[in-house]
C-alpha cells in the first residue's frame, strides 16, 4: 500500500511539472517557478526537497516581481490536491517565505489559500485525525501571522503621519501614545503565541517525519515570537513610572496573560522533548514575571501611583496654628492642621483668621478627616518645626 502511495504520488508530481512547462510565461505565471514549487512540495512524505526550497526562495530574492508567480503556483498546486504530505510542505514553505523578512512577503495579507477544513483524501478519517488538526492548525497561526505582517507594514506607514501630528503634543501625551502602542503590540504577539501554541501533533500516528520537521520551524518561531514579548514587556515597564489607569490596567491583563504562556511554554517544551523535537532539546528559560510589578500596576489602576503621590502632596500644606491666649502653655501653644486650600495668616496676631477642615481629594486609602472641633490634633513642639516645614 505505501509502495503504491509513492509511485503514484511520483506520477502526480511529474505530470504537473509537465504541464507546469507548457504554461506560457506572464506576469502571473512563470513555469520555471512553479516547476520549483512542485518538486518543493512533492508527494515524498519523508522530507522536504531543500534544494528546490532554496530555489524558490532565491527566485523571489532576485525580484520582487517573482512574489504574484510564486503565490499563484502555490495556490494553484494546494488547491489540486488532497494528500497530507502536499499540504504540510507547502505550509512550511509558506513559514520559510515569512521568514525571509522581505518587504514584498509582508504585503500578502491573508493567506491565499484555505485549509481550515482541510481533510486527507487518501486515507480513513479516524486515521488522518491527528495529521489533519495538525495542518488546520498550522494554517490558522499562517494566516493569522501573514495578516498581522500585513497590518504592521500599513501601521509603519500610518506612524510616521501620526509622528507628524504629534509634534503639537507634550512630552506625556507623546510618551502615554508611545505607551500604549508598545502595549498593543504585545497583545497582538501573545494572540499569535496563543495560536502557535495549539500546533502540535494531537495523536501518536501523527509523530512521523515530516510533521517532526514541521515541528521544527514552529518551535523556532515560538522562540522569536516570545523573546519579543518578553522584550516588549521589559521595555514598558521600564517606563512604569510614566503610566495613568489605562496603560496599567493594558499592562497589568498582559502581565497576567504572559505568566499563564509560561506555564503553557513550559508544558509545550517538554511534549516536543518528549516526541523527539530537534529544536526542543535547548529551550529559552521561561520565567514568571515577578509579583512587584503586578502589585504596582494594581496600586495605579486603584489610584495609588507615585506620580499621583507626588501630585497629590503638593496640593497640600502643613498649617502650624497658634492658640492665642494659651501661650503660657510651651505644649498646648501650636497645633498642625494639614490642608489643602489657601491659608490667610493674620500677623499681628500671630494666628489664622480661620481653622479649615481637611478634605481628602485623590487618595482613597488615607485615613478619615479629623473633625475640626477634634482635640485629637498632632501637638508639635517648636524644635520640631523645621523637621516638618521646608521654606
Amino acid at each position: 500500500m505505501r509502495l503504491w502511495r509513492k509511485v503514484s504520488g511520483l506520477v502526480k508530481d511529474q505530470n504537473s511539472i509537465f504541464i507546469a512547462s507548457l504554461s506560457r510565461r506572464t506576469p502571473l505565471r512563470n513555469p520555471d517557478i512553479e516547476a520549483a514549487v512542485i518538486k518543493a512540495t512533492s508527494h515524498d512524505e519523508f522530507s522536504m526537497n531543500m534544494k528546490n526550497v532554496d530555489r524558490v526562495f532565491r527566485w523571489l530574492r532576485l525580484s520582487s516581481c517573482n512574489l504574484k508567480p510564486l503565490i499563484w503556483a502555490i495556490s494553484i498546486r494546494i488547491e489540486k490536491t488532497r494528500s497530507w504530505v502536499v499540504a504540510i510542505k507547502v505550509l512550511i514553505l509558506m513559514h520559510g517565505l515569512y521568514s525571509t523578512r522581505l518587504p514584498c512577503v509582508q504585503r500578502i495579507g491573508r493567506l491565499p489559500f484555505d485549509l481550515s477544513n482541510f481533510e486527507d483524501g487518501h486515507s480513513r478519517k479516524h486515521e488522518m485525525h491527528g495529521i489533519n488538526a495538525f495542518i488546520r492548525a498550522y494554517f490558522a497561526f499562517l494566516d493569522q501571522k501573514s495578516s498581522l505582517l500585513c497590518m504592521e507594514l500599513h501601521e509603519k506607514r500610518s506612524n510616521n503621519n501620526m509622528m507628524i501630528m504629534m509634534h503639537n503634543l507634550d512630552v506625556e501625551e507623546k510618551e502615554s501614545y508611545s505607551i500604549v502602542q508598545d502595549l498593543v503590540v504585545v497583545q497582538k504577539l501573545q494572540s499569535l503565541l496563543d495560536v502557535l501554541l495549539e500546533i502540535k501533533p494531537l495523536s501518536d500516528s501523527a509523530i512521523v517525519p515530516l510533521v517532526l520537521e514541521a515541528m521544527d520551524c514552529v518551535m523556532t518561531e515560538i522562540f522569536d515570537v516570545y523573546s519579543r514579548i518578553r522584550n516588549g514587556i521589559a521595555r514598558v515597564l521600564s517606563r512604569i513610572n510614566l503610566f495613568g489607569k489605562v496603560e496599567a490596567t493594558m499592562a497589568l491583563k498582559i502581565i497576567k496573560k504572559a505568566n499563564i504562556q509560561a506555564e503553557e511554554l513550559s508544558l509545550y517544551f517538554e511534549f516536543n522533548r518528549d516526541i523527539g523535537v530537534r529544536n526542543a532539546e535547548v529551550c529559552p528559560i521561561v520565567e514568571q514575571i515577578s509579583n512587584e510589578d503586578i502589585t504596582q500596576l494594581e496600586e495605579i489602576i486603584n489610584g495609588v501611583s507615585d506620580k499621583e503621590q507626588k501630585s497629590y502632596e503638593m496640593d497640600r500644606a502643613i498649617v502650624v496654628h497658634e492658640n492665642v491666649g494659651e501661650k503660657n502653655d510651651s505644649k498646648n501653644n501650636l497645633r498642625t492642621i494639614i490642608t489643602d486650600r489657601w491659608e490667610t495668616f493674620d500677623e499681628e496676631n500671630g494666628g489664622c483668621s480661620a481653622i479649615v477642615k481637611y478634605i481628602p481629594r485623590t487618595n482613597p486609602f488615607e485615613a478619615s478627616l479629623v473633625p475640626t472641633n477634634s482635640t485629637n490634633n498632632l501637638p508639635v513642639k517648636p524644635q520640631q518645626l523645621p523637621d516638618l516645614i521646608s521654606f
